[in-house]
């Protein structure tokens, strides 16, 4: 995001199609690098945060569109072949064997809920069992007793669920969603291109990282090794996302200082 927004920034007012097309290898480079490693739930959020600024740098939507429609259509076939696409002996292109599993895993967790499905499947029940209310803090069965992988990282919204219930999950999206857009209104009200480019960018990573961990804990996306802001343990998280809400701060001062 930064070396995006400073692109921008030296072309404002002059943007020409040639320099989306830049941006697009400026973040194609690190994205394939990443994803080489393998690490595809990485690079799809470093992608998610660079193409967030190709967005608001002013990108037309008549570009977007489309391969957001053949995104769906994909996901949609993906999900209607699941059978016939998981079926032993079947290899798909370009993605790896774990992460053909990973996706196979979400269709069906029962096909493995021993093996590859345990994950999801006893991140569901935690969730589940913590009702409306949940069992209090540290009253968490499947969290004590170790049914949840990873209870204290990537899969620690399972353990909060199960301890907080429905009700302290809404509360943390409602937290999340605060920050979010507050971070969007930073961005609007910033001073210069870049800023507003930044924070809309940090915005867009606060956003990517909760979503995708709750979203893979609670089923509705594959498992990937994302942490949740501020809740996973975890220094290097916790010291990233906290530069994140640095830069917002400094942003924020910034726009105070251009208006006095």
């Amino acid at each position: 995001p930064l070396m995006l927004a400073w692109w921008f920034q030296k072309r404002e007012g002059q943007l020409r199609p040639l320099d989306f097309l830049a941006a697009g290898a400026l973040l194609a480079v690190p994205a394939a690098l990443i994803m080489k490693q393998p690490d595809l739930g990485t690079a799809l959020l470093v992608l998610a945060a660079g193409l967030s600024v190709i967005l608001f740098a002013g990108l037309s939507w008549k570009l977007i569109v489309p391969p957001v429609l053949v995104g769906l259509v994909g996901i949609g076939l993906v999900v209607f072949f699941g059978d016939d696409l998981c079926a032993d002996g079947v290899r798909w292109p370009v993605l790896h064997d774990y992460q053909q599993q990973r996706i196979c895993t979400l269709l069906d967790p029962t096909r493995d809920p021993l093996g590859k499905g345990f994950h999801i499947i006893q991140g569901m029940i935690a969730i589940g069992s913590g009702g409306v209310w949940g069992k209090g803090f540290m009253q968490g069965t499947q969290t004590h007793l170790e049914f949840i992988p990873e209870r204290t990282t990537d899969f620690i919204f399972a353990a909060y669920g199960e301890e907080f219930g429905l009700i302290g999950g809404l509360v943390l999206i409602a937290i999340y969603s605060f920050l979010v857009l507050r971070a969007l209104v930073i961005a609007l009200e910033a001073p210069t291109l870049f800023s507003r480019l930044l924070a809309g960018a940090v915005a867009m990573i606060f956003f990517s990282y909760a979503f995708v961990n709750m979203g893979m804990v609670s089923g509705i996306l594959p498992v990937v090794g994302v942490p949740l802001p501020f809740i996973s343990y975890g220094g290097t998280a916790m010291l990233t996302l906290g530069l994140g809400l640095g830069i917002l701060m400094s942003i924020a001062k910034s726009k105070r200082l251009v208006q006095s």
